[in-house]
């Protein structure tokens, strides 16, 4: 779940004269920005209100929410409820319990097969089962709307566009469950469907940037898009005048294969920029001249590798842009609620001094209360500390103590055991050092050869001819070194020392994990004993279980990767992608999820084998071949009946393979066979959303991580690149491009805000 703020608000804040208008739950305050004056209209407990609300702007910060909510007490205590981690998680679970529900409902994916010919009619629940579910989801998000609408007010939520969808989406998804259960589940179009994505969208405000960003890039992409089809229809054209039909049916071949007629040489052309067609399209006329070669390659030269890279160039560039642009509200919102927690805390004092000051013990007592991780909240308290002698802090001084916020996390590991002997501490000296590790890697990549070079030459045998007993032998004594080297290390760096390695802990779970499948080994088949029928011995074969342990052997070797500066920075770019950058992975599942849903309504059941296509098990492929026959490369010679519309699962395949733009021209040609040449402007949309503009996105996107993370450690070692943590965030990234925001910006901010009544 992504950590920005639910509560977005206008990124402008709202009119100077909302102060007067807050809500009647909500205390009203009244601060000078010079400190001559500051007092709040309530109760008693004021110091612990300014506590509470400063803990809750803190919080805002770190988290880059919103500071746009009411701030009295009841509703600070709400909204920190609201955004804890059980009930974040539980609204998380909701939502992927109500896009879940696509697999079960009809048409079910609970079929171990897609494939037609093989697939036998799959569980469906009872009409109510899925819509109980669906109605508990639609209560938890109209209690959702409602928090958040009671939070923000009723005049942030008129400006708010995203909620007001919210109450729209949940409005429309309520009265087609009614219809849906008026009609005992017997609707053949459920519009419900197709709006639940909105659900996770609305849920995270780092994807409404991201969208809101892809919004904006259209219009550049367009312009490249028109002048790519311009490029087409040009080429279309001459194609159609190079190939048309002549008296001798021996130079038809392309002609009758691919410029037949306008859609079909449309439909080529198209598919060539793709290259997924190539060399086919262009072979039955280099066939009879070599010269009409220099269309083909003229073509793919102009649009698939000048257009195309040019549009994935304006598409990064662009994007890029407006995702600055994004960030740079993210970051003005983090600087607004450090300045909005020191505007709070330094009403307390701001009737003893004309200059703002915030005392240290307020500050810490703020910070014991704020929920941050541990380690930013012990650099933080340790820098605030630093003025504990003066008792106070001024405004920079406040403001700075949260750059800790944007470091890095260097991770301390523990101090090595200490030993009285002299002889052990020369071996904990030797255990210690980096060369036992290579030497580790080099044993580990000799296992690896060992299997490698067992398989290459059992490759044509059968596992019950392959002696996997010599393979066992060679495995248990590389397992008892691994095993020996996990005991070193232990000794030498201590129980918390090496678990504090990340490399340590992958590599001593599979040393244990092979160890017990080795002792499980001897103990069932009594080795070097070969007198057993290995092929079928209880619940695994041996060869069986002599591939896991191979398989894990083989994965344990990706413990080189720490010890390898390039490998260890590309394969931790991965892992940032995938913590970091959800959000846009988040919109591709939307896109998947409504494509997946138009799929079913328009081609759900549109292709169907023929009747006398055999399903026995035993039916080879040359038994069905026989009895049927179609064209080579198309859907039904290719056996690309699982690939289809029937279900919800088998739809997210079939995109999915068509995203990857290999032979995609047979998909779009089956279903333009089956329903109407009309259906493939349905897979033309889904080629330029996921294969054209989303695949170029996600590319930029790594380039852009990958190079933050080589130029933050190009000049780091290998050991200082495993210790640092890097804070690879999206507003990291672009950290250096961004303006800091300055003093009467927050000012004007803060006098903006709603729910407070700042006096000037």
């Amino acid at each position: 779940m992504e950590k920005e703020g639910l509560l977005t608000g206008t990124e402008n804040g709202a009119s100077a004269d909302y102060g007067s208008r807050s809500g009647s739950g909500s205390r009203r305050m009244s601060y000078s920005v010079s400190g001559q004056s500051c007092q709040v209209e309530g109760g008693t407990g004021d110091e612990d209100l300014y506590i509470q609300q400063a803990v809750v702007f803190i919080e805002d910060a770190i988290q880059y929410r919103s500071i746009n909510h009411r701030v009295d007490a009841s509703s600070l205590r709400l909204y920190r409820w609201y955004y804890s981690r059980i009930c974040q998680w539980g609204l998380g679970l909701t939502i992927a319990a109500v896009l879940l529900l696509a697999f079960v409902e009809r048409p079910s994916s609970l079929a171990i097969s897609s494939d037609p010919r093989y697939r036998f009619q799959p569980w469906e629940p009872p009409c109510g089962f899925t819509e109980s579910i669906e109605m508990v989801c639609l209560i938890v998000f109209a209690l959702d709307l409602a928090v958040k609408s009671y939070l923000i007010g009723w005049e942030e939520f008129r400006k708010n566009k995203w909620l007001i969808s919210y109450t729209v989406v949940i409005t429309v998804s309520v009265i087609d469950w009614v219809l849906s259960v008026s009609m005992v589940c017997d609707e053949k179009l459920r519009v419900r469907r197709l709006l639940r994505p909105f659900f996770l969208l609305q849920n995270s405000s780092l994807m409404k940037k991201t969208l809101k960003c892809i919004k904006r890039t259209l219009p550049e992409i367009a312009s490249v898009i028109l002048l790519l089809a311009l490029h087409l229809c040009l080429f279309t054209m001459i194609g159609m005048l190079l190939f048309a039909k002549t008296e001798d049916p021996k130079r038809n071949g392309e002609w009758e294969l691919h410029f037949r007629d306008l859609p079909m040489s449309l439909t080529s052309l198209l598919v060539l920029l793709t290259t997924a067609n190539n060399p086919d399209v262009m072979i039955p006329a280099y066939s009879l001249n070599r010269l009409y070669s220099i269309f083909f390659v003229t073509f793919s030269v102009i649009g698939t590798y000048c257009l195309m890279n040019l549009l994935t160039a304006i598409i990064y560039n662009q994007f890029r842009g407006y995702l600055l642009m994004s960030v740079q509200t993210s970051i003005i919102r983090r600087r607004l609620g450090i300045r909005a927690a020191f505007q709070v805390l330094s009403c307390r004092r701001a009737q003893q001094a004309a200059v703002e000051h915030v005392r240290v013990d307020a500050v810490l007592e703020v910070m014991s209360r704020v929920q941050m991780k541990s380690y930013y909240r012990a650099a933080i308290t340790k820098e605030a500390q630093q003025c504990a002698d003066l008792g106070s802090m001024d405004r920079e001084q406040f403001r700075k103590i949260f750059d800790e916020l944007d470091k890095d996390r260097i991770k301390e590991h523990p101090p090595l055991p200490q030993y009285d002997s002299p002889v052990l501490q020369k071996l904990q000296r030797v255990f210690s050092h980096y060369y036992l590790t290579v030497l580790g890697n080099v044993v580990a990549l000799a296992n690896v050869m060992c299997i490698c070079t067992v398989l290459v030459l059992n490759s044509e045998k059968t596992t019950a001819e392959r002696d996997n007993y010599i393979m066992e032998i060679i495995n248990l004594c590389f397992i008892l070194y691994y095993l020996f080297e996990m005991c070193v290390k232990i000794f030498a760096f201590g129980w918390r020392g090496y678990l504090s390695y990340r490399n340590n802990v992958f590599d001593g779970f599979l040393t244990i994990l092979l160890l017990i499948l080795q002792i499980t080994i001897y103990i069932t088949y009594r080795l070097p004993y070969s007198d057993w029928d290995t092929s079928s011995h209880g619940v695994m074969s041996l060869w069986e279980m002599v591939r896991l342990v191979n398989m894990l052997i083989v994965f344990r070797f990706l413990r080189i990767i720490p010890d390898i500066k390039l490998m260890a920075l590309v394969a931790s770019t991965l892992l940032d992608l995938l913590k970091n950058l959800r959000a846009f992975a988040g919109i591709l599942v939307v896109v998947y999820y409504v494509f997946a849903v138009f799929g079913i309504w328009l081609f759900e059941g549109a292709i169907k084998p023929p009747p006398h296509m055999s399903v026995l098990p035993n039916t080879t492929m040359e038994d069905i071949t026989s009895n049927f026959s179609m064209a080579c490369g198309t859907y039904e010679q290719l056996e690309y009946w699982p690939n289809n519309f029937d279900d919800f699962a088998a739809s997210i395949i079939l995109l999915y393979n068509i995203m990857v733009v290999n032979n995609w021209q047979a998909f779009m040609d089956a279903y333009s066979r089956y329903t109407t040449d009309w259906s493939k402007i349905f897979f033309v949309c889904w080629w330029l959303t996921s294969s054209v503009m989303w695949v170029n996105l996600f590319v930029a996107l790594i380039l852009e991580n990958f190079i933050y993370r080589w130029d933050r450690s190009h000049s780091c070692s290998v050991t200082e690149v495993e210790r640092i943590r890097y804070q690879t965030s999206v507003q990291l990234m672009f950290r250096e491009q961004i303006q800091e925001p300055t003093e009467e910006e927050l000012l004007c901010q803060l006098h903006q805000h709603p729910h407070l009544h700042l006096d000037w």
